[in-house]
């Protein structure tokens, strides 16, 4: 079967091509992918290339499939995997396998399997891992959420507090706490809040920062802080550049106590230590964001991580757990994501978005395998609307919807759009 793809083939070095995929073997499965978001990690595997540790030191000769936020159908299941999975079945993958110990996963590492493709093999390891996950749901766009949705659900359970009698580590957030989540008027940030206001697990009180008025009312407008109270959450927005004093004004949210988690979704020296200030005792920083400087560093309080018990923890993904757990609240409605997306393209955009992530502005580039599309952003539709009738039909549904993709969006624009 052939498929076209974007593979790496070196640093800074995509191409979209139509090759043969092998025939699946009967410990394999054979996939479609139906959309694929463009996360920052692959941008970061296009520009290091062979250097990246994820990516073979043969790519020249034997390129990989970049992508790994997938979701799509399974069109034949190997005589192994039968009596768990069949054709028709909707799936996503959690890229993260750890296959034997190995950091090889979907989207870096394989030749023929990754979210840019429109038909994959799935080797067996995938299910040996119980990796491939089954998905319910019309709309495949949630789908292509569920792995960045899992770092933030995994997020919430890196964090931890001591028990002082018997030095054992409670796992995940203060349960009636006091929560800050801090730079997070972003895409992850909005997921962030959203899970907050809706896990199982909520703080009393979740105030959120950043520093641009435009974003924070846009994240009020979608989270809202009347539905945060009708989940038992107080959700305050505050712009930090916009009081005398932050670190005092955030304080006195809480009453001087402090936060007994502080979330930082911006590799951003003051932002982390003003996150470090506010803590209170056995309060738990969680450095959410991923920085590209290696050296990356921030001052840390340790005379009140001495006395007063503070911590700090990070984690670079969610695991299996955390993917099952988004896929779960997406599909019975305790989790919208939709708000990350800011952007949507065609399989004919991926080079130049992956290679121009840093720079593209916005949240989420989701992107369908099977249509021909520039990447467009959704805040650009209505204009563009104005010479193209399928642009102009994708405005009114998405206007409709407060601004957000959705699933009626999502179906208009795979029946109409040209295909590749």
């Amino acid at each position: 079967m052939k498929t076209k793809a974007v593979r790496i083939y070196g640093a800074n070095d995509l191409r979209l091509e139509e090759f043969e995929l092998p025939e699946m073997r009967e410990d394999e499965i054979l996939a479609k992918v139906i959309s694929d978001s463009v996360c920052m990690s692959s941008h970061k595997a296009a520009l290091q290339g062979s250097a990246h540790a994820r990516v073979p030191n043969d790519i020249a000769e034997n390129p990989t499939i970049i992508g790994h936020e997938f979701c799509g159908e399974i069109i034949a299941v190997g005589e192994k995997w039968q009596s768990k999975f069949k054709a028709g079945d909707k799936f996503a993958i959690q890229p993260a396998i750890g296959y034997q110990g190995k950091l090889d996963a979907p989207g870096y590492s394989y030749r023929f399997i990754g979210g840019n493709s429109q038909y994959v093999v799935i080797p067996n390891e995938v299910m040996e891992c119980n990796c491939l996950l089954p998905y319910h749901n019309d709309a495949y766009f949630y789908g292509s959420l569920a792995e960045p949705v899992s770092c933030i659900i995994g997020g919430y359970h890196t964090n931890y507090h001591t028990n002082n009698s018997t030095h054992l580590h409670t796992m995940g957030i203060v349960e009636g706490g006091n929560a800050i989540l801090m730079a997070a008027a972003g895409p992850m940030g909005l997921g962030a809040i959203d899970y907050a206001i809706h896990c199982d697990r909520k703080p009393a009180l979740l105030v959120v920062t950043d520093i641009d008025n435009a974003r924070l009312d846009r994240a009020a407008s979608i989270i809202t802080v009347e539905e945060a109270a009708k989940n038992g959450v107080k959700l305050v927005y505050v712009n930090t550049n916009a009081v005398e004093d932050a670190r005092e004004y955030l304080m006195s949210l809480t009453d001087g106590k402090g936060y007994d988690d502080a979330f930082v979704y911006a590799p951003v020296k003051p932002v982390v230590e003003l996150a470090d200030s506010v803590l209170g005792f056995d309060g738990c920083l969680n450095f959410f964001a991923g920085p590209t400087n290696p050296a990356f560093s921030a001052m840390f309080n340790f005379y009140n991580v001495h006395y007063s018990f503070t911590h700090v923890c990070g984690n670079s993904g969610g695991n299996t757990d955390d993917m099952i757990e988004a896929i779960d609240m997406m599909s019975d409605g305790r989790l919208n994501p939709t708000a990350m997306i800011t952007h949507v393209g065609g399989l004919d955009a991926v080079v130049d978005t992956v290679i121009n992530l840093d720079k593209i502005p916005g949240g989420k580039k989701l992107i369908y395998n099977f249509i021909s599309m520039p990447l467009v952003a959704l805040a650009d539709l209505a204009k563009l609307g104005e010479t193209d009738p399928l642009y102009r039909e994708l405005a009114l549904i998405v206007e409709k919807n407060n601004g957000l993709w959705c699933a009626e969006a999502e179906k208009y624009l795979l029946a109409n759009a040209k295909q590749i």
